[in-house]
């Protein structure tokens, strides 16, 4: 097997792990003390959403002149640099933090503020981190850094909620256990670096002065800047805890877990797509790429909306087995409808980003990218202060954002390269699985909730099957056989 074979089989397996570790927590761990896991997902989602503005996107220029820099003996120039220059913008950063109370005086009344001894060095922290992640991925080693970045976060989050809850210690231990791991990420890109080729720091600056290295340098990393803005999940967490409240962030925390199921098709989609993509796009064969677009679409609306339906009938039940604080989950029963929904479009639009990135119109990604933003902060804004539906508006929020987001997508990759993702199996597909939910909320609920949480989901498996069989939508004989589930074990 090939190091990238090897490098991508290990790579879905611990994020598959990391996945189900972070879910099962959320859902049977979590719901215990919503406030104080608000607290933990409220400080890493806003120091997320602020280390771009100290990275710059120098971490995405770190990969782009890898082999420019390597050819001249210049690599460990490019990562001293790359490392200083963080380090300043931090500087920067932390004195702009500083100072914006005395032009905003309410800031100092928010939550940002009332945790920047948290945030404030987590934020360097990862910044370190994403130099350090982009420079190693140049050696094809994802293996660890998948580890620091997957893994390490949820078990942060998950020792110092133990800490907290069940073995009674103070806050302040729990957070120094949470910044511990974050500091045992760093230290690991350190070593690890170092193992791949001994880090020797150089910080002359001769050799990018030389043909202006520098300012290609500086174009690429302002356009990888622009293109980080678009993660509204970390937007939410911290709006969600500025104009709500650290319970509505733990709630929100844990619907997310519950709804990112949907996404689990998704999965290590673009390492696959990415080869084929660039080869249609490099041989001009726009017939082929809008052939396989639909196809894959198709593939991740199928499987998307199956675990949508099963999640809907068993939710209310599944809420049954969760702690004490499972039926404030219930009442917010209307986000996971919602924000499903918004996630089922997004997988009907398979890779419709990745034509746009890979291609020469990379631009307009992150045009879209800040659209997604700014219409993400503007309408949770509008919800939060002009309605009552908390996070119900929240959702609202994210699903016309996300909805938006994608049709500008749609339109825009049909008019450039006559490619689009939809097509007429996806209604038959949405009226399968409507009527497989519908049929199973209107059979007889048993006084057993494990019995309903089993056998709700199952009517609704068998249903759509059924539906399958007649229909021939998606070719679910290529999966249900031995052949496939032996392959699955194959790495050649």
């Amino acid at each position: 097997m090939s190091v990238v074979a090897r490098q991508g089989f290990k790579y879905s397996i611990i994020g598959y792990i990391g996945f189900l570790l972070g879910t099962i927590s959320a859902i049977f761990i979590f719901p215990n003390d919503f406030e104080f896991y608000g607290k933990l997902r409220y400080i890493l989602p806003t120091a997320e959403m602020l280390v771009p503005f100290v990275v710059l996107g120098i971490s995405y220029s770190n990969v782009k002149f890898f082999h420019t820099v390597e050819k001249d003996g210049k690599k460990q120039n490019m990562l001293s640099l790359s490392l200083l220059t963080v380090l300043i913008n931090f500087v920067i950063f932390t004195a702009v933090f500083f100072v914006l109370p005395y032009f905003y005086p309410k800031f100092r009344h928010s939550e940002a503020w009332k945790t920047k001894e948290m945030i404030l060095p987590l934020i360097l922290i990862l910044s370190f981190c994403a130099i350090f992640n982009k420079y190693t991925s140049n050696y094809k080693r994802i293996v660890v850094s998948n580890i620091f970045d997957n893994l390490l976060p949820k078990i942060a989050n998950l020792g110092a909620f133990c800490l907290f809850f069940y073995f009674a210690l103070s806050q302040k231990i729990a957070f120094a256990f949470f910044f511990a791991i974050f500091s045992l990420m760093l230290l690991g890109y350190v070593y690890y670096t170092n193992k791949l080729e001994k880090i020797q720091l150089d910080f002359s600056t001769d050799y990018f002065k030389e043909n202006n290295l520098w300012k290609e340098f500086f174009n690429y990393s302002f356009f990888g800047f622009l293109g980080t803005f678009g993660n509204y999940l970390a937007i939410n967490s911290f709006m969600i805890g500025e104009f709500m409240g650290m319970e509505e962030v733990g709630i929100y925390s844990v619907l997310y877990a519950l709804i990112s199921l949907i996404s689990i098709p998704q999965l290590g989609l673009f390492n696959i797509s990415a080869p084929i993509i660039n080869k249609t796009l490099a041989d001009g064969d726009m017939e082929e790429l809008d052939r396989f677009h639909k196809k894959t679409s198709l593939s991740l609306y199928f499987l998307g909306a199956v675990l949508f339906s099963c999640i809907m009938v068993g939710f209310p039940f599944l809420t049954q087995f969760m702690p004490k604080n499972g039926t404030m989950l219930r009442e917010y029963e209307p986000v996971v409808w919602i924000w499903g929904s918004a996630v089922l479009v997004d997988l009907a639009t398979g890779f419709n980003g990745n034509i746009i990135s890979l291609s020469k119109y990379y631009r307009f990604n992150i045009l879209v990218m800040l659209l997604l933003a700014g219409l993400t902060i503007g309408l949770n804004y509008y919800f939060i202060k002009n309605t009552d539906l908390k996070l119900i508006g929240i959702a609202l929020s994210t699903a016309i954002s996300l909805t938006t987001y994608n049709v500008i997508k749609i339109i825009f990759n049909y008019i450039v390269f006559k490619v689009s993702p939809l097509t007429i199996e996806m209604i038959f597909v949405s009226i399968i699985c409507t009527l497989a939910i519908t049929v199973a909320i209107v059979l007889p609920t048993f006084n057993n909730n494990l019995i309903n949480l089993i056998y709700k989901p199952a009517v609704v498996l068998v249903l759509i099957y059924i539906g399958n069989y007649f229909t021939k939508i998606f070719p679910l004989e290529d999966y249900l056989n031995m052949r496939f589930i032996k392959s699955v074990f194959k790495f050649k």
